[in-house]
């Protein structure tokens, strides 16, 4: 078992210094409650921009090193998306980077860019899923418009306790946001962490809806359009036990 915690943040548009700021007490006080895992929104050292080839950073750039600086010291995983170039790979990706506090990390590129923003024509598609296990607990970790694809979950479901699911998913689409994400855990019997951040940018409003939801769908929330941290425990327990009790998943 292991205390997660997601943090429902603002985010200041393309000044990761400013975003590091803002995030380390979060981390700390998220550290300080016994947090073993800490996730953070989409992007969010820079916000949800197109300027792909102006923010990106190196595999070890400062978003990344800031994130195994903090796991280090507080003893933490730290989860959450950072747009990375790698030289010879054409576009940069929209990466989940997990941080590990042995100064370690592993990266999931997210397969769907949202299209109806363009992300496809400054981002690349990612081509496959990642699970790492932290605790006895394994985690799943996809990105924001990801979470409208099903099979991605499903494929994975077998292999995983707990999905991650940080996002810039706006106000006007919170119901999509919070039904996707229970059905995503109810479907696959697993938890899901949902992250979203909170603020504006541009014309867009986000009013965060981050929320953890357990394999029965039940739901520890944040309160919408305010900066706060939603705790819960993922027990690998509960998983094994809600898909012996109710073996739907056998039957797919």
């Amino acid at each position: 078992m292991i205390k997660a915690a997601a943090v429902q943040h603002d985010i200041v548009w393309e000044d990761p210094a400013a975003n590091f700021e803002r995030v380390s007490p979060l981390i700390a006080e998220a550290a300080d409650q016994g947090s073993g895992l800490v996730v953070l929104s989409e992007m969010w050292s820079t916000g949800f921009s197109m300027e792909s080839q102006r923010i990106a950073e190196a595999p070890d750039g400062p978003t990344t090193t800031f994130m195994l600086e903090r796991a280090a010291r507080h003893d933490v995983w730290v989860a959450g998306s950072v747009p990375i170039s790698r030289p010879g790979e054409g576009l940069p990706t929209n990466t989940l980077v997990m941080a590990s506090p042995d100064g370690t990390s592993h990266t999931y590129d997210k397969i769907h860019p949202f299209s109806m923003a363009g992300e496809h024509e400054h981002y690349s598609a990612g081509s496959g899923s990642t699970t790492v296990e932290i605790e006895g607990v394994r985690f799943t970790p996809f990105v924001c418009y990801d979470l409208r694809f099903a099979d991605l979950f499903w494929e994975s479901a077998a292999d995983t306790d707990c999905y991650i699911v940080p996002a810039n998913w706006p106000e006007s689409r919170c119901w999509h946001w919070i039904s996707l994400l229970r059905a995503r855990a109810i479907e696959n019997q697993a938890y899901v962490i949902g992250v979203n951040r909170v603020g504006v940018a541009g014309r867009l409003t986000y009013s965060g809806d981050t929320r953890i939801i357990d394999p029965m769908g039940e739901e520890t929330m944040a309160r919408a359009g305010e900066e706060q941290i939603v705790y819960a425990d993922i027990d690998p327990e509960m998983v094994l036990r809600t898909r012996r009790d109710f073996p739907f998943m056998v039957d797919r």
